[in-house]
Order: structure tokens, then sequence, then C-alpha cells
């Protein structure tokens, strides 16, 4: 896994967020394999422009890559809500410098873990509903959770060397960290 020619992979974050009295947890699982070093975008900084270090080695011709985000949620949500929760994903990737080439094969999908009521004889279904005017505390969740999950992504992964000598490297840490701090998005 690739991502923004740093060794990429799997990572994870959620929000919680409120509507009317009630609590829901909105997280995304994400497998990022994507983006060009230049494109990559950390707290709103272009930090693939400046991260000059760590070139990766790779010996066979580079393709566009994909990633795929998979967003949960315990929010009563309908088919249709889901499909709009799982659009905003893109947002996310787009904010960490993701825009989706040519050949690039995106997956989004967005799923509630909350089931309908059954009466007593289990012969009728209730569904529930979060109002569709109540729905964008949902979509910023969603959006801020898959941009997190890719830079925890970035940031749990380890240099690997695979095949033929393809050396992917670590996000260097204490020079990201230098960078953030030159604009003001990192305290210490």
């Amino acid at each position: 896994m690739c991502l923004f020619l740093f060794k990429g992979g799997s990572g994870t974050s959620s929000r919680i967020v409120s509507v009317d009295t009630n609590q829901y947890t909105v997280g995304a699982f994400v497998q990022g394999n994507f983006g060009g070093r230049k494109d990559l975008t950390i707290a709103g900084v272009p930090v693939g422009r400046e991260l000059t270090s760590a070139k990766p080695i790779i010996t066979t011709k580079e393709k566009d890559g994909s990633i795929i985000v998979v967003i949960a949620t315990d929010a009563p949500l309908l088919p249709m809500q889901l499909k709009q929760i799982a659009k905003r994903a893109s947002l996310g990737v787009a904010r960490t410098g993701g825009i989706g080439r040519n050949s690039s094969g995106d997956i989004f999908l967005a799923f509630s873990t909350k089931t309908p009521t059954l009466n007593e004889q289990e012969t009728l279904e209730t569904w529930q509903s979060i109002p569709k005017d109540q729905m964008d505390v949902l979509y910023e969740a969603a959006v801020q959770a898959t941009e997190e999950a890719i830079i925890n992504a970035l940031m749990a992964a380890e240099t690997m060397e695979g095949i033929n000598g393809n050396t992917l490297y670590e996000i260097p840490k204490t020079e990201l960290k230098s960078l953030l701090q030159k604009y003001n998005r990192y305290k210490k």
C-alpha cells in the first residue's frame, strides 16, 4: 500500500455527534493506496511538497492506486441517507490531497448498525431515521473521520521493502512535526 508515495495501509477514526438529545458515533475505516507526494495535505498544510526525503524505490510502473472507505454509524439512517454519507468520504479524501485520478479505483460504502423494531407478532417492522435537515452533523463527521483515518494510516505505517527491492518509507514524523509547527498547526 503506497499512500502519497509513503508507506500506507489501513487507518481508522471516529467522531461522536449529537442530534437533538441523542448521541451517535460515525466511524471510518480506510484502506489507502493512492496519491502523489506533491498532493499530500495535512491540516491544510501542503506537506507533500516540502517532504523531500524518504523517496520510494519503485521498480515497476506506478499506477494511480485506489482507496476503500467504509463508514459505519449507529445513527438510524435509511439506505438513501447512507448513500449520502458514503459520498462524503470523497470530501475527506480530497482534504488530504487525493483527487481521484483517471484510473483510480475508489470505493465508498456506509452502513448503520441501527435495526428496526418489530411488533409482538414479528409481522411488522418499524424504521426510524434522522430527518433530512438534521444530517449535516453526520456529513461533517464522515468527512472528518475519513480525513483523519487516512492520516492515521500514514502515521501508523512502517517502512517496508518488498519484491525486487521496492521500498516504501514511513512518513518522516520529525520532519512532518517541524512542518506543521512552521504553519502553526502543531502545538508543543
